[in-house]
């Protein structure tokens, strides 16, 4: 079954089951889906357009994928995916760095894109599903950077203890499990680097706050939030409708879910 198949017939299902006081929230749900059936197939045009190579953006030029293991993918290929975090990406990078711990790395677009724009760097990618190593390792070596992206499963807080001293960047995206990895009373070493958390309050209720309070002590912490994107499309996206151009950047959430930069107290990023 193709996908407009597989859409409509998830479609027919969930109207015939509806009952006749089903609300607004049976409708976002419907629009959320259909979003999504319509993102997938512009990424499928993306790819038949210009292949897997990411378009703009800090990781232009890169070989990605043509499924991503979860998210928008065609945000991904165009450049513009978290572009609210590039700048940062840029400063911290330019301050001088010898390794990334990025937990949560979902097939490597960081993992591999950070190593492929840093080539002083390691990076050490982590996730708790095979099938997510196993496209990151691959990712890498089609990239050239399999010598440098380290891949390894559950990433415990005890563990960023052996990069302690170390000029490292954080990255963790874990969908709510934020608020297990990254505690500093059992990661001193968490003090002196560089962090960029996504937070998840619809997954953990108070993780942006909990975030906040754990490491105001020792970091200066910047919240950024989701913004409008701007950049270089494709020329094709230009053709079409204004309601497909939204989605060929959009990133898939069902709501906010902020980033906190983390600079150690004293360690300006740039």
């Amino acid at each position: 079954m193709g996908l407009n198949d597989t859409a409509a017939e998830i479609v027919r299902r969930w109207v015939a089951a509806w009952p006749p006081d089903a609300g607004g929230a049976a409708l976002a749900k419907l629009l959320h889906l259909l979003a999504r059936w319509r993102s997938q197939l512009l990424s499928n045009t993306y790819v038949s357009q210009h292949g897997t190579t990411i378009y703009g953006g800090p990781f232009a030029g890169m070989d990605y994928v043509e499924t991503a293991t979860e998210g928008a993918l065609i945000a991904r290929l165009i450049g513009v995916y978290e572009s609210e975090l590039h700048p940062h990406f840029k400063a911290i990078v330019a301050g001088g760095l010898d390794c990334v711990i990025d937990v949560g790395c979902a097939e490597g677009y960081y993992a591999v894109g950070l190593a492929r724009i840093a080539p002083e760097i390691t990076v050490y990618a982590h996730d708790i599903d095979p099938k997510a190593r196993a496209a990151c390792a691959e990712l890498a070596g089609r990239n050239g950077v399999a010598d440098r992206v380290m891949v390894g499963g559950e990433f415990k807080p005890e563990d960023f203890e052996q990069f302690a001293g170390r000029r490292a960047l954080v990255l963790v995206d874990t969908e709510g499990a934020e608020v297990d990895i990254l505690q500093p009373e059992r990661a001193p070493s968490l003090a002196g680097m560089h962090i960029i958390v996504e937070t998840h309050d619809g997954a953990r209720p108070g993780a942006l706050a909990l975030m906040i309070e754990r490491f105001s002590p020792t970091h200066d912490i910047v919240r950024v939030d989701q913004q409008p994107k701007t950049g270089a499309l494709p020329p094709w996206v230009a053709e079409l409708s204004h309601l497909d151009q939204l989605l060929c950047v959009w990133e898939w959430r069902g709501g906010p879910t902020p980033w906190l930069v983390m600079t150690p107290k004293g360690r300006a990023a740039s």
